[in-house]
């Protein structure tokens, strides 16, 4: 379903684009802005990597921050070829699952608050865009009302969460899990993120190293769109980043293909920008995301063949033993 979603939407992109001077604009893009933007998003990834441990230790669980960048690393991997972030978050979650046996409920826990806690750091941003662009530029209103909907939609979701009130209202929620035999799993995972209710300090900390993490990655698109030729105000950045971060989140399609892109072109085009060149945009800063998800990869190539090295030379041992 989500191939088939990517695809279409791929498709009726090409048929609004023209394809030969969108590849024009791809090919004589700035090779050193692609550089830096590669840069500005792979040294961010530590920091995402830091902003996990927080968490983590604000419930007790130490994990070297090496083994926390791998991880981030392991899981833009699986993006790739899963639906959005929500794939990569999977796989960090199931790997700490497996080192840290019997705290499951915690591990999901921190991975889905970071979640939480990055998408109120992107509304936050926004939010101050939208605010400065008011007067500036024409045509905002239906972004505004969008940043709104966002919002509530946190707001009631964190409300949800820590609320002892809003606790005792959700038995309903226990008696639908069980029914999907999810109890005990969904009872663990509200409870560990339920928890954080008692690390104020801690969260507030972790939110404002993701606001400084998500203006970070929001230069890396607009030096992609400066390497296109698109010369916008940083403004406009600031309202696009956060609203592309929470757009990406839900799993349209695999690892947002396509929909980026689309994104892309109706965003920009509200400030003149030809739809060739948001494309273009859009398709650079997909290049670096994919540029960044090659360490990755690798360390799940080299985790593959330590299986068949390891029978290979059991295989020579007992030979030579023979």
């Amino acid at each position: 379903m989500n191939v088939a979603l990517s695809a279409g939407v791929i498709l009726y992109l090409l048929w609004q684009i023209n394809v030969r001077q969108t590849i024009e604009v791809i090919g004589n893009a700035n090779g050193l802005l692609l550089l830096a933007a590669f840069v500005v998003y792979l040294a961010s990834t530590w920091g995402m990597a830091w902003r996990w441990q927080l968490l983590l230790a604000a419930r007790g669980i130490r994990e070297p921050l090496s083994w926390l960048t791998t991880m981030y690393f392991v899981g833009y991997a699986g993006t790739q070829i899963l639906p959005t972030g929500i794939g990569g978050d999977a796989i960090r979650i199931a790997e700490h699952g497996r080192r840290r046996p019997g705290r499951g409920g915690e591990v999901a826990a921190a991975v889905l608050l970071e979640r939480v806690v990055g998408a109120a750091a992107t509304l936050v941003i926004g939010a101050v865009g939208l605010i400065v662009a008011i007067g500036r530029y024409d045509g905002i209103q239906l972004l505004v009302i969008i940043e709104f909907v966002f919002v509530a939609l946190t707001l009631a979701g964190i409300f949800l969460l820590f609320s002892t009130r809003a606790r005792m209202r959700l038995g309903f929620v226990g008696r639908v899990a069980a029914r999907l035999r999810l109890e005990r799993h969904a009872r663990s995972l509200y409870e560990g993120m339920h928890a954080y209710r008692l690390h104020r300090r801690e969260l507030l900390v972790v939110l404002g190293v993701s606001i400084v993490l998500q203006f970070v990655r929001i230069m890396a698109i607009l030096l992609c769109a400066e390497a296109a030729g698109v010369h916008l105000s940083p403004i406009v950045y600031v309202i696009l980043g956060p609203l592309l971060f929470l757009v990406m989140m839900v799993p349209f399609t695999i690892n947002g293909l396509g929909v980026r892109e689309a994104f892309f072109v109706a965003f920009l085009g509200r400030f003149g920008v030809g739809a060739d060149a948001a494309f273009a945009t859009g398709f650079l800063f997909y290049a670096v995301t994919i540029a960044t998800a090659v360490p990755g990869g690798l360390i799940l190539l080299l985790r593959s063949l330590r299986p068949a090295v390891g029978r290979s030379k059991g295989a020579e041992a007992r030979a030579t033993r023979g």
